[in-house]
């Protein structure tokens, strides 16, 4: 298996047949499990085998199949199935810090990852200083001796900035801390997070890994060591764990991500260099554009740009809500990494608990449009976005 190409990963791997010798993945919905006798029971609370479980909040065949595919195609030892992606993201800081730890931690980040590092983990006295992601004097002066963790989002959402991901890991290294990565925008397909120093890896399961906006789902992906002794233990007591059915709907997901990502990209692309210039427009953010300040970080970091741009209107709001009103194909909602295009307006939806100052530090405009493309005809999709450009 380790010599298996990623699609091949993303079909087969973690798979657990049952009896029936079934082709597609079984579903275990069950909450618990019986054991033959006490004794058996004792013994599997007091050390399960490798593939025993106890309880759905602690395991389950068909989440098993999921974190072991995932993890397969990640390139990481283990993982651990959550029940959405800012569960991934709570559990894995709230596992690994206590009162009096110190994370660094990119400012630019999606409005409840900011929740969860300015309000909840301060609540319970962890200090955290925040730093323009793309500065690494910064990062440099901010990662102290008594730094435990550093947390990014490698392209930031929405304003697609690419964090620099071996150095900042080079400089946690340095102190023993963990970097954290939320990898959501970058895609299991397009990542190389592992190999560019992460320890942790984060995803919202709910994006691309779903594809068809289904289910809401998470994954914290690391070392065995920290998946078993540090985010299992928290997370089973919490009750933050993947339901089977999720588990299931993701492994699906899995089989044709490779397929699904890499063609939304190519169509990303294609728009963003058919748009870039245009009148209406005073800026086209996306990586693979080679006017993108990181664009040539980008494209060492991650095998391909992804399947985000970002569209910055003149006229702020109202032309901006103007064009996503005279959309007909692309759908306006606040998700991503669907086989539909989603458009959305981030200083009002996604990013709206942020104070206007903070937003126009971060790059989100008033006339900033958040596009997640998907799996449409490309030239109907550039027909669309030109025809409601016009009308903005």
């Amino acid at each position: 298996m380790t010599d298996w190409k990623p699609r091949t990963k993303a079909v087969h791997s973690g798979i657990r047949r049952s009896g029936y010798g079934e082709v597609s993945e079984a579903i275990f919905l069950t909450q618990g499990f019986v054991y033959d006798t006490a004794e058996a029971a004792r013994e599997r609370f007091e050390q399960p085998g490798d593939d025993e479980f106890i309880y759905a909040r602690y395991g389950n065949p068909t989440v098993a199949m999921f974190q072991d595919r995932i993890a397969a195609l990640e390139g990481a030892e283990a993982a651990f199935a959550t029940a959405s992606g800012m569960a991934a993201v709570n559990g894995a800081l709230m596992s690994m810090l206590k009162a009096g730890d110190h994370v660094v931690s990119a400012r630019a980040l999606f409005g409840s990852c900011l929740y969860i590092l300015e309000d909840i983990l301060t609540r319970f006295g962890v200090e955290v200083t925040f730093v323009d992601g793309t500065d690494l004097d910064q990062w440099r002066a901010a990662i102290r001796p008594d730094t435990r963790a550093v947390f990014m989002e490698t392209v930031s959402n929405p304003t697609l900035e690419v964090i620099d991901l071996r150095a900042v890991a080079g400089l946690a290294h340095e102190v023993g801390a963990l970097v954290v990565a939320d990898n959501v925008f970058a895609t299991p397909v397009f990542s190389r997070a592992f190999e560019m120093g992460a320890d942790v890896v984060i995803y919202s399961a709910t994006k691309h890994i779903d594809g068809q906006g289904r289910a809401l789902g998470g994954v914290i992906l690391g070392s065995e060591a920290f998946i078993r002794k540090t985010v299992e233990p928290y997370m089973k007591h919490t009750g933050g764990a993947m339901s089977p059915f999720t588990a299931w709907i993701m492994l699906k997901g899995l089989e044709t991500l490779d397929l699904r990502v890499k063609a939304q990209s190519a169509t990303a692309a294609r728009l963003a260099h058919a748009l870039r210039g245009h009148a209406r427009l005073s800026r086209v953010i996306f990586p693979g554009l080679e006017d993108h300040p990181q664009h040539t970080l980008a494209a060492a970091q991650m095998s391909g740009p992804g399947t985000m741009l970002a569209l910055d209107l003149h006229g702020g709001q109202e032309a901006a809500f103007r064009f996503l009103d005279a959309l007909g194909i692309v759908t306006i909602s606040n998700n991503l990494g669907d086989a539909k295009s989603i458009a959305t307006h981030p200083a009002t939806t996604t990013h709206q608990r942020l104070t206007p100052e903070t937003r126009a530090a971060l790059g989100i405009g008033p006339g900033m449009v958040r596009l997640s493309v998907g799996l449409e005809d490309a030239d109907d999709l550039l027909d669309d976005l030109s025809q409601a450009l016009d009308r903005a």
